[in-house]
């Protein structure tokens, strides 16, 4: 009941919480610049490349702190909720490779892999949480700002909303070509594939005995979790779905919206550009139009998904009970 109450009075908060965020994620990029050789996981990619990074977050996020405590010492000022996306856009960015850690679950069937840094792993979780206190802050200012419920932003005094959606279908229709492919490559077909392994689509060096045996019978990983991911987006979108645990199944969807779709927007753009000459590093052993296509579609599923957990959380709140 305690931590139901915590979370329902968030708009109270969230801004001192982003506050306090700031200053200790603005304190140990400070001691990462003063420390030389400790990057924290402040560095790019965990990699040590001087003390520039770490000095300009330092200054970025102590700013930041100054923005907090200036919003809740005026809570009325109008436009101060754009700094506070601003920050949050920046904190997303800095923990963005957070998201895929569901990914670190095919360790089970890999091995010669890069060893985990797991100082630059928690950092981007430290740097997520922050990116959502900073959204959940400047959210809560601007319906402070234009007098509407802070909790709210008066759109649930009528609870749920019925909202008709074809997002499941498409964020389905996305990951068929990746999926298609993926199995087909398992089953022996080697379309699009340009490489020289034994098998296609599958680098036997990463790959564990384990994957390699169901490789070999039909069933390649990645491809069983793209079929996990539609089932998730059909979950947000099918009367089913509304019998499912509410938080998580919104948790997966603004996560994997937030991660797949600027990932396949990049790897869309990557695609065109090796396709039309302009650069000449691909993905090893696939053709550029399997980048477009296949991993391109991940940007309309990531797009789609989001969608699909933008109308499951209308379709499933509760009427407004502060307003």
């Amino acid at each position: 009941m305690g931590l139901m109450r915590v979370r329902a009075d968030w708009p109270t908060w969230a801004g001192r919480a982003a506050l306090g965020w700031s200053v200790v994620y603005a304190a140990g990029a400070l001691a990462a610049a003063l420390s030389p050789g400790y990057a924290f996981g402040y560095s790019l990619g965990g990699a040590g490349r001087g003390t520039a990074v770490e000095w300009a977050l330092a200054g970025a996020y102590a700013g930041a702190a100054a923005a907090a405590y200036g919003m809740a010492r005026w809570p009325g000022a109008r436009g101060a909720h754009l700094a506070a996306w601003a920050v949050a856009a920046l904190a997303f960015a800095s923990g963005f490779g957070f998201l895929f850690s569901p990914a670190h679950l095919l360790d089970v069937f890999s091995r010669n892999q890069t060893p985990m840094n797991w100082a630059a792993w928690a950092n981007e979780g430290v740097a997520t949480l922050g990116a959502a206190l900073w959204a959940a802050t400047a959210l809560a200012h601007r319906r402070h700002a234009c007098g509407v419920c802070a909790h709210c932003g008066g759109r649930a005094r009528r609870g749920p909303v019925a909202r008709r959606t074809r997002a499941g279908r498409v964020a389905v229709a996305a990951l068929l070509p990746y999926a298609t492919l993926k199995t087909a490559w398992a089953l022996g077909a080697t379309v699009g594939y340009t490489g020289d392994n034994e098998r296609a689509g599958l680098d036997e060096y990463y790959a564990n005995d384990r994957a390699i045996w169901l490789y070999d019978h039909g069933v390649d990983i990645t491809a069983v979790l793209a079929v996990v991911g539609m089932v998730l987006a059909l979950a947000l979108t099918r009367p089913w779905g509304r019998r499912m645990p509410r938080w998580p199944l919104l948790a997966l969807g603004w996560t994997g919206a937030g991660a797949l779709a600027p990932f396949g927007i990049y790897m869309a753009v990557w695609g065109v550009l090796v396709g039309a000459g302009v650069v000449d590093s691909g993905i090893g052993g696939h053709a550029a139009w399997v980048v477009v296509v296949a991993y391109g579609g991940f940007s309309f599923y990531g797009l789609a998904l989001g969608r699909a957990a933008g109308v499951y959380r209308l379709a499933t709140r509760r009427a407004c009970g502060r307003c």
